[in-house]
C-alpha cells in the first residue's frame, strides 16, 4: 500500500554536509577577502560576501540528512524575499529622511 520509493528521500548524509560546508566556506572566504592587504576590490568584494554568508548562514539548519532540497530552496528563496523587502523599507526611510532634513 505504501511504497517507500514514492516520496522523496531528501538529501543524503554527504549532500547535506557538502551544502554545509559550502555555506561555512563562503563566509571563510569572505572573511580572506576582507581582512588581505592587497586589493581594494577584494575588500569589496568581501563586504558583499560578508552579507552573502550571513544571510546563507539562515540556512544551516536544514542542512541535514533527509530534508528534501526543495525545503532549502524554499528556505533559501524566503531569506531573499525578506532581504528585499527589508531593503525596500531601509530605502525608502532613506529617501523619505532627505526629503524631511533637505528639503529637496
Amino acid at each position: 500500500m505504501n511504497n517507500p520509493r514514492s516520496q522523496p528521500a531528501g538529501m543524503s548524509a554527504k549532500t547535506a554536509t557538502h551544502v554545509e560546508y559550502g555555506v561555512i566556506g563562503i563566509g571563510v572566504l569572505a572573511l580572506f577577502c576582507i581582512f588581505q592587504p592587497f586589493s581594494l576590490t577584494l575588500f569589496g568584494a568581501g563586504c558583499v560576501l560578508v552579507i552573502f554568508a550571513g544571510l546563507i548562514n539562515n540556512l544551516l539548519p536544514l542542512c541535514e540528512p533527509g530534508v528534501p532540497v526543495a525545503a532549502l530552496i524554499k528556505g533559501g528563496f524566503v531569506i531573499a524575499v525578506i532581504f528585499v523587502v527589508v531593503l525596500a523599507i531601509a530605502l525608502a526611510s532613506a529617501y523619505l529622511y532627505g526629503i524631511l532634513f533637505v528639503g529637496k
